[in-house]
């Protein structure tokens, strides 16, 4: 009688662990790929699955999106420059069946054609394009990477250069390059300026010359600003047209005078 029982007892364990074994439970983010006896039968998830034990085989497959960090990579550029780049790729799983059935690992394969493709990319940029057209290069680094990517089931939505390294001597030589051109800028702003100034000197002084008045007017007001600071002793000086109003009514009332006389 206890040999009867205990044999029940290990059939009911048993049936217990095909039972459990049986059972599946996906998130809402997850799908499982179904291989009844090694063949791919269906597509499943979210939610409870039921397998058969022993017969079927399930894997989970992760639909977010992935961030995969591609590592540094030694770039040659177009115009025999050495820099060191690295980037980062989103991509998200659209077809669970193709992403086990078509590709052994589709996270490593994702990564290794990011790297080369990276390479490849930039190899035939030049480091000026490099530096200022980083967005059309992560547009193309991203359709290219999606078109080789896409029969697996994978889909690369974007790609991104995050930090171009160079060396020592080329952020000196940049460093000189830029500074020089500050340089020009800032002449060429000065030469500038002074082309403006120049122009409207020469239309101020064609109006003082028209009416000398404005010039005297113009001595005053600026006589006027200077006396504002009390601590400053001004040397100014005196046209003398301005003393002629003063200068020549007086020689004319002498000449009368004498005249009378």
């Amino acid at each position: 009688m206890g040999v009867v029982i205990a044999i029940v007892a290990l059939l009911l364990i048993f049936a217990l662990i095909l039972l459990a074994s049986s059972i599946r439970i996906l998130r809402e983010y997850e799908r499982g790929v179904i291989f009844r006896l090694g063949r791919l039968i269906a597509q499943k998830g979210p939610g409870l699955i039921l397998l058969i034990p022993i017969i079927d085989r399930m894997v989970r497959v992760d639909l977010r999106t992935v961030t995969l960090n591609v590592p540094p990579q030694e770039v040659i550029t177009r115009d025999n420059v050495t820099v060191r780049v690295n980037a980062v790729a989103y991509f998200r799983v659209v077809d669970p069946n193709r992403a086990i059935t078509e590709v052994e690992n589709f996270l490593v394969a994702t990564s290794q054609i990011s790297q080369t493709t990276l390479r490849s990319v930039l190899g035939k940029a030049e480091l000026d394009a490099l530096l200022s057209e980083r967005e059309r290069l992560n547009i193309e680094l991203q359709q290219i990477i999606d078109e080789q990517t896409e029969p697996w089931g994978v889909k690369v939505s974007t790609v991104e250069v995050k930090d171009v390294e160079l060396p020592q001597e080329m952020q000196r030589a940049i460093a000189r390059q830029a500074e020089a051109e500050r340089e020009r800028r800032a002449k060429v702003i000065a030469a500038d300026g002074e082309f403006q100034a120049s122009e409207k000197l020469f239309q101020a002084a064609e109006i003082f010359s028209r009416n000398p008045a404005t010039l005297q007017l113009r001595y005053l007001q600026t006589l006027i600003d200077i006396g504002v600071n009390q601590n400053s002793t001004i040397v100014f000086p005196l046209p003398l047209d301005m003393l002629k109003a003063f200068v020549e009514p007086r020689s004319g009332s002498g000449g009368s005078g004498t005249s009378q006389s």
